[in-house]
């Protein structure tokens, strides 16, 4: 199955979006918008940019665990991964995000 996004609302008010894998499995997670539409003007990014590899900020936290950033061509991040115990496992996080970030299946979670 091919991955989706879906879009919530928070408890404050505001929009974020995730990108999941066909196993369900969070692979990106956005920033916190304060309108819906900025939100979809998000999930419009990451399927615009996510299949660059130049697009993709590879980082490590200060625990050492390995993380990465997807941004857009004017460098803003869209969306951020979670952590990764290994490169070889975050590389395999980006693939994820480069097969399934071109989805147009949006699952809507603010009602």
């Amino acid at each position: 199955m091919a991955g989706w996004f879906e879009l919530s609302k928070s408890s404050d008010g505001q929009f974020r979006f995730v990108l999941k894998a066909g196993n369900s499995e969070t692979i990106l997670t956005s920033e916190l918008y304060k309108t819906r539409a900025a939100a979809e003007g998000g999930i419009r990014s990451v399927q615009a940019n996510s299949a660059n590899d130049g697009n993709y900020e590879r980082k490590a936290a200060k625990n050492d665990k390995l993380h990465f950033n997807l941004k857009a061509a004017n460098h803003q991040v869209i969306g951020t991964s979670q952590m990764y115990a290994s490169e070889a496992a975050r590389e395999t996080g980006i693939g994820s995000v480069k097969a399934n970030g071109a989805s147009t299946t949006i699952k809507d979670l603010t009602a």
